[in-house]
């Protein structure tokens, strides 16, 4: 019987133990689970704080590309402003000509009808170098300044032009063809002008030979010895034989 007690007893005790150890254990377990939810909320607190990190650094460097370009703005509006400033007093300083024009014009529109007029009167009284082509451009430029469409100084640029033609008559030597007027006959002929000091014409069949009097305003028939020296004269003029002397009639200075 006291060995069954003590069975019996050492039973009981251990499952008093056991009981002991399985109630021990919930507390313990609880622990351990707290401290896994613990670590895991860490880890998730750790990666929002990377994240956050990561943001911060992003706009950080957004922030300094923006205060880099504000600052790029910053000196280019300056420049901006410094070439609408120069741009201003350009337009000024045009707009000051412009409304000066108009005083010039006053002055200007009167001298070049002036200048046409003295034209058309030296052409009429000077040797008839290329008379017709010299007419014509005459009333070509009294055409011009009617024409709305051309402007002021294009119409003194014309005349202009055309006084620098003129003066190119008497300094050079011209071949030409056209017609001459003799004893009431219209006759084609060779033209040739050494300037304003001499010119004469010559037949196209070269048989007659022609000087203009710029005093009597007439032709006068030349003499047969000078034929030759003429059509010499006008082959030089067209570069068909080198420059060279010749005879020509020319008028004793008084």
């Amino acid at each position: 019987m006291s060995k069954r007690n003590l069975i019996a007893s050492a039973v009981v005790g251990v499952l008093a133990l056991s009981g002991s150890a399985l109630v021990s254990a919930d507390p313990l377990s609880d622990l351990q689970n707290e401290a896994g939810k613990n670590h895991a909320a860490a880890k998730k607190a750790q990666e929002r704080i990377n994240n956050i990190y990561e943001q911060t650094q992003d706009l950080l460097v957004e922030y300094r590309q923006v205060v880099d370009e504000t600052e790029n703005l910053k000196v280019y509006n300056d420049h901006i402003a410094r070439l609408v400033a120069d741009q201003q007093e350009a337009i000024d300083d045009l707009q000051r000509q412009i409304d000066s024009i108009d005083g010039v014009k006053k002055g200007v529109v009167p001298l070049m009808y002036n200048m046409i007029d003295s034209l058309e009167k030296f052409i009429e009284l000077d040797v008839p170098i290329r008379y017709e082509q010299r007419k014509a451009r005459v009333e070509r430029l009294k055409e011009v300044m009617g024409n709305a469409n051309v402007t002021v100084s294009e119409q003194f640029r014309l005349i202009l032009d055309a006084y620098s033609i003129e003066l190119d008559y008497g300094t050079t030597i011209n071949s030409y063809q056209g017609e001459l007027d003799f004893g009431g006959q219209t006759i084609s002929a060779d033209f040739f002008n050494l300037g304003r000091t001499a010119l004469v014409a010559l037949s196209l069949d070269q048989k007659n030979g022609w000087v203009w009097d710029n005093n009597a305003r007439t032709w006068n028939e030349l003499e047969d010895s000078y034929l030759s020296s003429v059509n010499k004269a006008i082959k030089m003029a067209k570069k068909l034989e080198p420059v060279n002397l010749v005879k020509l009639p020319v008028p004793a200075a008084e």
